[in-house]
């Protein structure tokens, strides 16, 4: 907000010494007295600008009317004595007086009422939107980190769960599952509060968290995870396929054969195709926990948030798998601060 009434503030010096140039390049060749003259002029219009400024500015959407009025009556009254005061000739008795005071009044005092008003009025549309636009932003950012954090719970408490069995039973794989369980948190905690990521990062962050999962099941790897293209200058919003993954093994059927569940994740230029494939359970407790659960809403609120008009989710469910194709087009090839799709953007 101080950067803007900076820009305000620069507006004004500017237009004002522009304002100032053009009254002496106007009185220079006529008057003899052009230095009073100008110096008169300027001060009323300085006068009248930034008191009413002030004044609407003190009563602004307050119910002051009547102080309102009466500030605004004592700077129409005072300010053309401003300018007579450097007008060196004397009037010729009060009517003459009188009429210069008119003059004043319309050439000089009201036509600088208005323009201060359209300044304020400008000043605060201006101040209002970019307020809104803020709190605006505030609250993507607020759903943004809250659709961020909802992974589910029961995966950690599971994953220390088979992690304190490997540990007891001295199991050569349990340092490898303490590494990458630290490795997980650290990317969720940590790495994952920046705008976007390396896509290799998050290709990473899956493939720990395949190899967690696995260790619920004493089978070959149940899932097929295969990474096409080249991904090492990919950026990519962070947080964004687990959902889709986690829900794959939640709706999943108890007992997987080897590959059941199928992953596949291809970049083809500036477009990015993740997909996720697994076969559907018969027993779903509720219509909340049916395929595609919680998990696809919260994909499709943070893709309209981020890559608004960039990306298609497609689903198909046979009855017997259930598949999830998403795509995200103009894929961003190095790192950026990616910002809600607000005004400013």
């Amino acid at each position: 907000m101080k950067r803007i009434k900076k820009i305000f503030v620069r507006i004004h010096l500017v237009l004002w010494i522009l304002f100032s140039l053009l009254v002496i390049l106007q009185l220079k060749d006529d008057n003899s007295n052009w230095q009073a003259l100008t110096t008169g002029i300027i001060l009323t219009c300085l006068y009248v600008f930034y008191s009413h400024f002030a004044l609407l500015s003190r009563y602004s959407g307050k119910r002051a009317d009547r102080a309102y009025f009466l500030g605004l009556a004592l700077i129409i009254s005072t300010a053309p004595f401003i300018y007579l005061f450097f007008h060196n000739r004397s009037p010729d008795g009060p009517n003459s007086f009188f009429q210069q005071y008119i003059i004043y009044l319309i050439s000089i005092v009201l036509p600088f009422i208005f323009l201060s008003w359209l300044a304020r009025v400008t000043e605060t549309l201006v101040i209002n939107t970019v307020k809104k636009e803020q709190l605006e932003k505030e609250a993507v950012e607020s759903e943004l980190y809250y659709l961020k954090s909802q992974i589910n719970p029961h995966f950690l408490f599971n994953t220390l769960n088979n992690i304190h069995t490997l540990v007891y039973k001295q199991a050569p794989a349990g340092p490898e599952a303490v590494m990458q369980l630290a490795s997980l948190m650290r990317y969720m905690i940590y790495e994952s509060n920046a705008p976007t990521v390396p896509l290799t990062r998050e290709m990473e962050y899956l493939q720990d968290y395949v190899s967690l999962q696995q260790l619920r099941y004493k089978q070959k790897p149940i899932v097929d995870l295969k990474i096409e293209g080249e991904m090492g200058a990919a950026h990519i919003a962070p947080l964004l396929f687990i959902h889709l993954l986690e829900n794959a093994y939640k709706h999943s059927p108890a007992r997987l054969a080897p590959g059941d569940i199928k992953v596949n994740v291809k970049v083809k230029g500036d477009t990015l195709t993740f997909s996720v494939q697994n076969p559907v359970g018969k027993n779903v407790p509720s219509a909340l926990d049916k395929p595609g659960g919680i998990g696809l809403p919260n994909v499709r609120k943070r893709l309209l948030l981020l890559y608004p008009g960039q990306h298609t989710v497609d689903i198909h469910n046979t009855g017997e798998t259930f598949t999830v194709v998403l795509n995200i087009h103009g894929l961003q090839s190095q790192p950026h601060e990616r910002k809600a799709h607000l005004l400013y953007n």
